[in-house]
């Protein structure tokens, strides 16, 4: 054998020798000695204690699943044991997390490129006690203070692929959230299909997605506290945590309680180690929409109790924002139904509401706590704090104008069919919800009756304190025939009702905003009839009273009804009240004080023809809204009418309210010449018997 050939085998030679005795040295290496410097290490690198306090081995095998020449490669197997991770100096407790083990495998191959690849970590028995302050400092927060703040960073990756866990404990004490919250973890009997729980259908859509979510395999359950109301619930999850597979979403399923308000949802989670993307059908229910808020952050209105059961898609790593979009969902408020489309985006300054809303067949009573004006039962039933005075009409609870600043919206309401008792014949509702920093408009805000549309433009400032609100209302082509359908002298009239308003006022609720208001209120009405019955139909008692004693029992034709309010700090004055019937002219003097809901009201009758009214003396209503007294005043009936177009008082009422005259076709309009008439200064033509 030359020299150079014994120089290269005696190389070789002891190469290999160098490879196995480093080979040995790994096998049969007592890993436990690197505990000390290690735990050193890592609790100074995270400022906490750390420790593994069990044993620490590494088992090399081959991962037959490499394919080729790599599959001979063996790989590092580590495992250890009784692992502690103990809270920052300012937590009581002085553990955060404890692991009975810990077993992970390190790709050896990729350290050569500086990455720390670890296809999957198995977890026995995790524990953690999470902590956040008042002031912000959560014990899940680590710093790490780089010794040379001008270093490069560092050039290493670390690739987890999957975490597997069996049985565990997790308690949260949030302070910021008011929320505390412990969750127990602990393994199924056996693991149920994903298809079983979320439904074949669902599951097929999710694999035609391209995805394939694991069996349920653990139980949860947990209980405690959320945003300060009481939390309890059970749910299943998977076993592995998939960080990098897509084609292995996280499943998902719980059913909670908070408070009044129960969750039920199915589906998965991708991305777990970004909190990627939420798939799930979400079920709501509770007692009033409005009770979402402190739960979710989301301003709703107040409701009657709700369910809803639709589609939510989360995207919450969105260049804009997290994104939520609660998709062709289905259910109730009250007793009607809704259906439709939300979309939520957490954008910057605020989150943003959108979507469009469809009710089939809508109540109108389901509309009231919108107005704070539904009974204390039902303000009650809901959480309601607000109590409607018994001696009040108007509703005085406030609108919750504190969250409107904490986010915008844009939403489309159709209610397509209104369903309400004959008398009040509403037919179908728009509107347009607009939310942008504190100021609420609805514009319009559209409502079909009696065959006419009643337009409503309603803008509330909820930046001011009292907040500013003002309502411009149009109403047109009201069918006295449908707003009144089951009084039978009015089937065969022709006539209708039209009216304005535009109204200003300040305050939190609706007694608030027209107790402080200022305006207009004009409404005319041509070719109607009237009646006690009609009273009793629409509920006015005292109405009963005052027709009953100017025409007794029998109905009477009205050629034309006038009025004209001007409203002044929640005072609604007559300009222009009057009826004209087939036998009298009848005026209407007075007040309406909305801010004290108190009536003062004088009815004085003028006579037509040769036939006298019985009554000598002019009529009173007065007293509180709810409850107002009528009368007769001891006083002797005077020509009203004729002393107010001396006055002129009733010239400039008329010429606005002609306005209101809407073509009628061939049908004559009584309130045309009426109104004419008072606009020249002319005293509509009575005679006196």
């Amino acid at each position: 054998m030359t020299r150079t050939r014994k120089i290269v085998v005696w190389s070789c030679a002891s190469f290999a020798l160098l490879i196995a005795a480093l080979v040995l040295v790994l096998v049969f290496f007592d890993w436990n000695r690197i505990k000390p410097p290690l735990n050193a290490k890592v609790s100074e690198e995270l400022h906490r204690p750390f420790a593994i306090n069990g044993n620490l081995a590494v088992v090399w095998a081959r991962e037959p699943d490499q394919g080729g020449w790599r599959a001979w490669v063996p790989w590092p197997h580590v495992i250890a044991e009784d692992l502690t991770l103990g809270n920052p100096d300012w937590s009581k407790k002085p553990q955060m997390v404890t692991l009975k083990r810990v077993e992970l495998r390190i790709s050896p191959l990729a350290l050569l490129a500086q990455r720390v690849v670890i296809p999957r970590i198995d977890l026995t028995e995790p524990s953690a006690d999470l902590q956040r302050l008042a002031d912000g400092r959560a014990n899940w927060t680590f710093t790490f203070d780089p010794k040379d703040p001008n270093a490069e960073p560092s050039s290493w990756v670390v690739d987890i692929g999957a975490i597997g866990f069996d049985k565990g404990h997790v308690t949260l004490d949030d302070q910021t959230l008011k929320t505390q919250l412990d969750v127990t973890i602990d393994l199924l009997g056996k693991p149920i299909p994903f298809g079983e729980i979320v439904g074949a259908a669902d599951a097929k859509k999710a694999q035609e997605k391209g995805s394939n979510p694991q069996d349920y395999a653990f139980g949860l359950k947990v209980k405690g506290q959320y945003h300060g109301q009481k939390l309890d619930g059970t749910g299943k999850i998977g076993g592995l945590l998939a960080l990098q597979d897509a084609a292995k979403p996280f499943p998902l399923q719980a059913q909670v309680k908070i408070a009044d308000t129960s969750i039920a949802l199915a589906g998965t989670l991708t991305d777990p180690l970004n909190l990627g993307a939420l798939d799930l059908r979400l079920k709501l229910s509770g007692s009033s929409l409005g009770n979402l808020y402190p739960l979710t952050g989301v301003t709703l209105p107040d409701s009657p109790a709700y369910s809803t059961d639709g589609h939510l898609i989360a995207k919450l790593h969105e260049a804009n924002g997290a994104s939520f979009t609660y998709e062709n969902f289905n259910g109730k408020i009250g007793n009607s139904d809704i259906h439709g489309n939300l979309g939520y985006l957490a954008s910057q300054p605020r989150p943003k509401l959108t979507g469009s809303l469809v009710s089939n067949q809508l109540l109108m009573t389901d509309l009231a706590p919108l107005i704070g004006a539904d009974s204390n039962a039902k303000q009650k039933a809901r959480g309601g704090e607000s109590k409607q005075p018994a001696t009040k009409v108007l509703p005085v609870e406030e609108f919750r104008t504190e969250r409107w600043r904490d986010m915008d919206a844009d939403v489309e309401f159709t209610g397509k069919r209104i369903v309400q008792s004959a008398e009040l014949p509403f037919t179908d509702l728009y509107t347009h919800l607009v939310l942008n920093d504190g100021e609420l408009s609805l514009e319009p805000l559209r409502f079909g009756v009696a065959g006419g549309k009643l337009d409503a433009q309603i803008r509330l400032n909820g930046r001011t304190t009292p907040m500013e609100g003002r309502a411009k209302l149009t109403a047109r082509n009201f069918k006295l025939k449908q707003l009144f359908p089951t009084f039978e002298p009015m089937k065969t009239s022709f006539g209708e009702l039209n009216g304005d308003a535009d109204i200003a006022g300040r305050g939190n609720s609706v007694a608030a905003l027209l107790g402080s208001s200022d305006g207009n209120l004009k409404m005319l009405i041509n070719d109607g009839a009237i009646s006690r019955g009609l009273m009793e139909i629409a509920g006015l008692n005292v109405g009963n009273y005052v027709v009953g004693r100017l025409f007794g029992d029998k109905e009477v034709k009205i050629n034309c009804a006038a009025a004209d309010f001007g409203i002044k700090t929640g005072l609604a004055t007559t300009r222009l009240f009057v009826f004209d019937t087939e036998n009298a002219i009848i005026y209407i003097d007075g007040t309406a004080n909305m801010a004290t809901e108190q009536l003062d009201l004088t009815i004085t009758p003028e006579s037509k023809g040769f036939r006298m009214f019985s009554l000598r003396s002019p009529l009173y209503v007065n007293g509180p809204f709810i409850k107002p007294n009528a009368g007769v005043k001891a006083v002797p009936l005077m020509l009203r009418g004729a002393g107010m177009v001396a006055l002129g008082v009733i010239v400039g009422p008329a010429a606005g309210l002609l306005a209101l005259v809407a073509p009628s076709g061939d049908v004559p309009n009584q309130c045309a010449p009426l109104l004419q008439q008072m606009k020249e200064g002319k005293a509509p033509k009575t005679v006196k018997g």
